[in-house]
């Protein structure tokens, strides 16, 4: 949030009009970030890990997702809670695209389905976009491809 801080300081920011974008990773910081803030007029997450413990007993990495905590979940998931979005649910009211690929194992659909959920029973805002015929990410098909960078470009007009 410095680093956004200090482009809005610049002068050339409508701050009316900002959006978080991020898949993968950035679709964890994403939705991290929209429990956390209000200042953005809509998200666009893509491909997000939102519950920790859930997501080892469905993606394809489940060894690299325990490397991350220091114990596992069954011995204390303070961690794994905190560290989870799902838990600042309660705080997100900004509007959200929610796009991942239907054949994503990295970040499986279930993860961005859990957080439609949680965000639909709440009203806020949310739309769910499933990608058929992708993977990790929205993109590989060039249609799909452009498909994504319309919807990202048009979530906060």
């Amino acid at each position: 949030m410095a680093g956004v801080d200090a482009t809005i300081a610049k002068g050339f920011i409508d701050t009316t009009h900002m959006a978080v974008s991020g898949c993968s990773g950035g679709g964890v910081l994403s939705s991290w970030v929209i429990g956390h803030t209000d200042r953005f007029a809509a998200a666009a997450v893509r491909c997000p890990v939102i519950d920790w413990m859930s997501m080892t007993g469905n993606t394809d990495i489940p060894l690299f997702t325990y490397s991350f905590f220091q114990k596992p979940f069954w011995e204390d998931p303070s961690d794994w809670l905190a560290h989870s979005s799902v838990m600042t649910v309660g705080k997100v009211t900004t509007p959200t695209l929610l796009m991942t690929g239907v054949l994503d194992r990295r970040t499986p659909m279930p993860q961005t389905e859990e957080y439609y959920v949680a965000l639909k029973v709440r009203g806020v805002p949310v739309k769910l976009l499933q990608f058929e015929g992708e993977y990790h990410g929205t993109g590989s098909k060039p249609s799909n491809f452009i498909r994504t960078q319309l919807y990202i470009i048009t979530i906060a007009i």
